[in-house]
């Protein structure tokens, strides 16, 4: 380690980088899957790699899979970043030491990929029934360790567990087909895994596939709607979060450019992103820049305070720092990414909501979608919906769309339950991939509701 700190510093100076950062990463994973009750993968790995930055004005970065090519990695950072010659700023701040781990109560490391299997076998085997056509089960953990120096003198080490458990089933019935899933995960170890109902969460999701086979056609038009948790979640990180990042407030891709302090929403509304929140999937201690990461109150009683940030953009506009500069691995780059992102609670009861809604809908999880956060527009597929009629849950409706504009959506919120939940864990993409978690209370707003196909 000292040696290679040694031969960083001299390479530096060498080719005249005021700047520079490392990270040493070992991922220890495992992963098991299987689709209609076949093993489709079955494997443990263990990686290690070297990611390198330097700053010159701009960034140069390279990296390596073999130690034995650390040497290069760095020498041909340091080359990019002194023909790049930007004038970009970053910020520095002061060096910070220290060592730091997440612990779960069980590591997975521990448990056999035997039981692991047994694991995905029992799932399989609980989705199996009448009218369920395919099936689909996965699980995988990791364990990162995080070596990161840089030029300012910090040096800190981290450890992160992840887990993560998903499964799907396919019902059809005279040419009708219909999917429902679930997925559960965190920095947690087998612990996680074991707390699970299994029971009860394939008999779910076999029931909401099936029971969809006979729900009808959504109505079109604007209508009242509550979003349940995870759907809220969604629009909340897709259509929020991203316009939040700061990179996109740079680079004039943000509806949200330009309006720190502006009231963008209703007063119902507050968002948050927490990298801190204990077991969150998208938790981390420090971000892949050698920032802590900050709870960071995007949203507050409906006015925009604060975007997500990293060295650079935190510099350019002039913000605090607050530990959003993510990579997906070593073989990458940090971006501007999001942690847990979620609507914090009010006062609001699912009924006294229900109560409100005179001719509308109820709208359960999420099915994908389309986000511009330049135009500020957007469509989401929920899993299910249900309309409400005179205060009443009546009609189990299929394959329905949330679409509009999204400050409209954020000024139309009305009520803001007080059940919330965060606890839908996934992996963000945006050029990488990296793990996250949403979610929020139930949420009454208005929007538009048409058909997903």
């Amino acid at each position: 380690m000292e040696g290679l700190v040694r031969l960083v510093d001299r390479l530096a100076e060498r080719y005249g980088v005021s700047y520079y950062e490392v990270r040493l990463i070992r991922v220890t994973s495992s992963h098991v899957s299987m689709q209609n009750g076949r093993p489709e993968e079955l494997g443990t790995n263990t990686e290690t790699g070297i990611g390198v930055r330097a700053f010159n004005g701009a960034w140069g970065f390279s990296s390596a899979n073999d130690m034995g090519r650390a040497e290069k990695a760095v020498e041909t950072a340091m080359k990019i970043a002194k023909l790049s010659e930007g004038n970009s700023r970053i910020h520095l701040g002061d060096p910070v030491v220290e060592e730091v781990e997440i612990r779960p109560k069980k590591s997975f490391l521990d448990v056999n990929i035997g039981d692991k299997l047994a694991l995905v076998k029992e799932v399989d085997s609980l989705l199996r029934g009448g009218g369920i056509s395919s099936r689909s089960v996965g699980y995988g953990d990791g364990l990162e360790e995080v070596l990161y120096f840089n030029s300012l003198g910090s040096e800190i080490r981290t450890v992160v567990p992840r887990v993560r458990l998903g499964f799907s089933v396919t019902a059809g019935k005279n040419g009708v087909m219909q999917s429902y899933w679930k997925s559960f995960g965190g920095t947690a170890g087998w612990e996680l895994v074991e707390r699970i109902d299994l029971n009860h969460w394939t008999a779910l999701v076999r029931e909401k596939a099936i029971s969809l086979l006979h729900a009808r056609a959504p109505p079109s038009g604007e209508f009242d709607v509550i979003m349940d948790p995870e759907l809220t979640g969604v629009f909340i990180h897709e259509a929020l979060g991203h316009a939040a990042e700061a990179d996109s407030v740079k680079n004039g891709e943000s509806i949200l450019a330009g309006r720190v302090g502006e009231r963008i929403a209703s007063e119902e509304l507050t968002v948050v992103d927490d990298p801190t929140l204990p077991g969150g999937f998208g938790s981390y201690i420090y971000d892949d820049e050698g920032i802590r990461g900050k709870r960071v109150e995007i949203i507050r009683d409906g006015v925009l305070v604060g975007y997500l940030n990293d060295r650079e953009t935190s510099a350019l506009l002039d913000l605090e720092p607050n530990g959003h500069g993510r990579a997906q691995s070593y073989a990458h780059q940090p971006l501007v990414r999001m942690s847990n992102t979620y609507v914090e609670p009010r006062d609001w009861n699912f009924e006294e909501m229900v109560e409100e809604v005179k001719n509308g809908l109820y709208m359960i999880g999420d099915k994908g979608g389309e986000v511009d956060t330049a135009s500020g527009t957007f469509t989401f597929g929920a899993r299910e919906g249900y309309i409400i009629e005179k205060g009443e849950i009546r009609d189990h409706v299929r394959d329905v769309a949330l679409s509009g504009k999204i400050l409209d959506v954020l000024r139309n919120v009305r009520a803001v339950g007080n059940d919330l939940r965060i606890e839908f864990p996934g992996y963000c993409g945006k050029g990488q991939w990296v793990p996250v978690d949403d979610g929020g209370p139930h949420v009454l707003t208005r929007a538009l509701v048409g058909g997903l196909r």
